[in-house]
């Protein structure tokens, strides 16, 4: 079975950073497309950002340039580096593999002074 890890989410100021990171473990799990999506209160979970197998990268473009999505080496673990953040960035993060589709279980990101 595959889980997902989440760490680092809190409170943070305007204008600030932190920095989110999640491991996947699992029997036989290969390389894999990994995640970052978000859900605010009241809406639905968005696309943040994504990074493929080769270290490609996407972003939404509400977080592009402010941002940045990385992995380590040939690893299932991933970091979301967010910079500049906003009191829109407040929402519950949640880290995402693609193969087997496998959602963390979120940590808080509230931006707020």
């Amino acid at each position: 079975q595959v889980q997902l890890v989440e760490s680092g989410g809190g409170l943070v100021q305007p204008g600030g950073s932190l920095r989110l990171s999640c491991a996947a473990s699992g029997s036989g799990l290969s390389i894999n497309v990994m995640g970052w999506y978000r859900q605010a209160p009241g809406k639905q979970r968005e696309f943040v950002a994504i990074i493929t197998t080769s270290g490609n990268t996407n972003y939404a473009s509400s977080v592009k340039g402010r941002f940045t999505i990385s992995r380590d080496g040939a690893k299932n673990t991933v970091h979301l580096q967010m910079s500049d953040l906003e009191p829109e960035d407040t929402a519950v993060y949640y880290c995402h593999l693609a193969s087997p589709p496998t959602w963390g279980q979120g940590t808080q990101v509230t931006v707020s002074s």
